[in-house]
């Protein structure tokens, strides 16, 4: 079931989410997209700092 929800939001942050939205695109499409986008920042990021402060084993094979 959809819900329909809404965000408050300042007119600059309106305005710069329009200049982000595709045509044809909703803005709950824009926000999953910028979602996913976020987590894979995320991982990028926790893997870099476990790859900079992490310590690591050499593997018998």
């Amino acid at each position: 079931m959809l819900a329909t929800k809404r965000i408050p939001v300042t007119e600059a942050v309106w305005i710069e989410l329009s200049e982000l939205k595709s045509a044809g695109q909703t803005y709950s499409q824009l926000l999953e997209e910028m979602i996913e986008e976020r987590k894979k920042a995320r991982l990028f990021r926790d893997m870099e700092k476990i790859e900079k402060e992490g310590e690591f084993v050499e593997l018998p094979w």
